[in-house]
């Protein structure tokens, strides 16, 4: 790990993007890969290497979604399908092994999922895609599993081309995993920063991929700092970035091909710091001082390539909290912000009328009441009302949130609509009781999968 030495240090781990272990060509050159045009005969072909497929999900947090099978020779299916029957996965999680539910098997050529309607393409890797609602498949509990070696899998049928001819032969040994891979997550870099004080935030850090193939570049982009809930408060430094999408998001391919950002995602550590009643984490003393030494620090060391006038809090929960609070104290530096279920001080609110915000919560919370919210701090709707009785315009809407994406992004688009004909730059999204999956509180499932509020938030400048 670089380190940053001075009166403060900025921690960031080099290489950010974890790349396959065994490629196409390390396997040639060690005497085992074949060609392209290539393939084993009679369906003889043995697997080099087993990686377990990850993803983070909206709703459902981390979970094992694929095993990426590797083998010695090119697979071609000549337009044939694998059955899903004709291979056996079982996951050994919590020290209980039961068997996960195989739902398409296809040739590859990357270790990744393919979600096309027809996958897959003639190639040295098989993916093997898994049922996410198995109750075993989940990749963690509070701190990540551990998932090597967890998973085994065996080829329990033959499978031959359309004309018969033998592809991949069944047999008696089962493989295991090697390793985990997570796209999007594996390319954040782990670090951490150690405040002027001494107290220290790990944190995780993507950069755009335009910024690492030059370095030098003059291009400045926008810097998004995400602040997790009270469930990620840990040492691990991951869950902060598995536990939700609100950093995912961010650095997702089809969104930097669209807004080129950094994002910038810490991790409060443990044991909780609260700093008394309403120290929630975000506003406890020690940790706030460090984050905002950690923002100016980290926009100081990349000042030719961070825009200082697009700078973007996202929070949810006890990260809303911490928003409502930082944006209060640092009233004229970021640009926008997206609280999600939070909290906070209405006599604060007079300070940041100027700043647009986009603010979501569901009605029946009962973690962090819509109203009430927590240790005395009203919620989301106390809070818009105040700011609206500070002056600013406050455009509102409410609709369920299970809708499809395109209905829910709908409803999003015509707020919007709303907003700009108000000249309103606060928007205030309520989600109508017993429509939020999993539970009233997790009001952020569909926030972050929502591309009218995410190109909204890219559009914000000071």
């Amino acid at each position: 790990m670089r380190r940053i030495t001075r009166r403060r240090a900025l921690a960031v781990t080099a290489g950010a993007a974890a790349a396959p272990a065994v490629t196409t060509a390390t396997a040639a050159a060690a005497g085992t890969g074949t060609s392209e045009g290539q393939q084993a005969a009679g369906g003889r072909n043995p697997v080099l290497r087993t990686d377990l497929v990850t993803r983070v999900t909206p709703r459902n947090n981390w979970l094992v979604t694929a095993v990426a099978l590797q083998y010695s020779h090119r697979i071609d299916l000549r337009d044939g399908e694998i059955p899903p029957s004709a291979f056996q996965v079982k996951a050994t999680v919590g020290g209980q092994t039961a068997a996960r539910t195989v739902t398409r098997v296809y040739s590859s050529t990357t270790a990744e999922v393919d979600d096309r309607s027809r996958p897959g393409r003639p190639g040295d890797r098989l993916i093997i895609e898994l049922d996410p609602n198995d109750s075993n498949a989940r990749a963690a509990g509070i701190d990540p599993l551990p998932l090597d070696r967890a998973y085994s899998v065996r080829q329990v049928a033959d499978v031959h081309t359309p004309e018969g001819e033998p592809v991949l032969r069944a047999g008696p040994f089962a493989v295991r995993n090697d390793n985990v891979t997570t796209p999007v997550v594996d390319d954040f870099a782990a670090g951490s920063f150690t405040d002027s004080t001494g107290f220290e935030l790990d944190f995780r850090l993507y950069r755009p991929e335009g910024f690492v193939r030059n370095p030098q570049t003059r291009k400045r982009y926008p810097l998004v700092v995400t602040l997790h809930g009270g469930g990620e408060v840990a040492d691990n430094n991951m869950t902060q970035l598995t536990s939700n999408r609100i950093a995912v998001t961010f650095a997702k391919p089809e969104r930097q091909r669209r807004d080129p950002a950094f994002v910038l995602s810490p991790q409060i550590p443990l044991p909780r710091p609260m700093d008394g009643p309403d120290g929630t984490d975000w506003t406890d003393a020690k940790v706030q001082a460090a984050l905002i030494e950690l923002i100016d620090t980290f926009v100081s060391e990349n000042a030719r390539n961070v825009d200082t006038a697009r700078l973007y809090l996202v929070g949810l929960s006890s990260g809303g909290r911490g928003i409502y609070s930082l944006l209060a104290k640092r009233p004229d530096v970021f640009a926008a912000a997206l609280p999600t279920a939070g909290w906070g001080d209405s006599a604060t609110m007079d300070r940041i009328t100027h700043i647009p915000i986009w603010a979501d919560h569901s009605v029946d919370d009962p973690v962090v009441p819509y109203r009430e919210g927590r240790f005395g701090k009203p919620g989301t709707w106390t809070l818009m009302n105040a700011l609206e009785t500070a002056g600013a315009r406050v455009s509102r809407g409410e609709w369920a949130n299970d809708l499809p994406k395109a209905q829910f992004e709908a409803r999003s688009r015509e707020l919007l609509r709303q907003a700009k004909a108000t000249r309103s730059h606060v928007l205030f999204t309520s989600y109508t009781s017993g429509t939020t999956p999993v539970n009233p509180h997790l009001a952020w499932a569909q926030t972050y999968e929502n591309d009218v509020v995410i190109d909204w938030l890219f559009e914000q400048s000071r």
